[in-house]
């Protein structure tokens, strides 16, 4: 594993604990020798946690679309930003730089990307590692709704154990680094076995 994709909010969020916890992880990333990929802004948890990887040394790899570059928010002090046409172009670009997905704290455009890439992984289109790193309790209510979802036979457990879970990013690192995906095929059982 070389690099990690982490989403996570334009904005800093309601408590500082969340600008905490991206610094703490962007060190985390550097001191495991691994890349950062992620939306290539400058503002937000987004620019907290690229300054941190670039102040420690790391590297960081933005990823903007054009509109959101003119709109002055693309952060220029990376070791690279690519600018792309649109968010399809984004996030495909994302994916094919990363070794592994993290959603922080976010929005709704941090849960669309994350619910991208897991998809994706539950039907086989990668092997990579899916995870939340969950400040303060920040993505139990998620865990919650996924979890339910399997107790009312829409999705099987082994899809919800494919991502990974933790509120200490060193220890998230860790899953990370140690993941294995499901070997099962999604279609391979019968529809009614869930």
């Amino acid at each position: 594993m070389k690099s990690v994709c982490v989403y996570c909010g334009s904005s800093n969020g309601a408590k500082p604990l969340y600008a905490e916890a991206a610094r703490t992880f962007g060190r985390a990333l550097v001191q495991a020798d691994l890349a950062l990929v992620y939306g290539g802004g400058k503002v937000g948890l987004m620019g907290v946690i690229a300054d941190t990887v670039m102040a420690e040394g790391g590297r960081a790899i933005g990823v903007i679309p054009e509109l959101l570059v003119n709109k002055e928010v693309g952060h220029n002090g990376l070791t690279e930003l690519h600018v792309v046409p649109d968010m399809h172009h984004r996030k495909k670009m994302m994916a094919d730089l990363s070794d592994a997905f993290v959603a922080m704290p976010g929005g709704a455009g941090t849960l669309e990307e994350l619910f991208e890439v897991y998809t994706w992984a539950q039907l086989g289109y990668h092997q990579k590692a899916v995870a939340l790193l969950n400040i303060d309790g920040f993505y139990d209510p998620l865990i919650n709704m996924l979890q339910h979802t399997v107790d009312e036979g829409f999705m099987r457990q082994t899809y919800f154990d494919i991502l990974q879970i933790d509120a200490d990013p060193a220890g998230l690192i860790g899953k990370l680094q140690r993941y294995q995906p499901p070997v099962s095929d999604k279609w391979a059982i019968k529809r009614d076995a869930v």
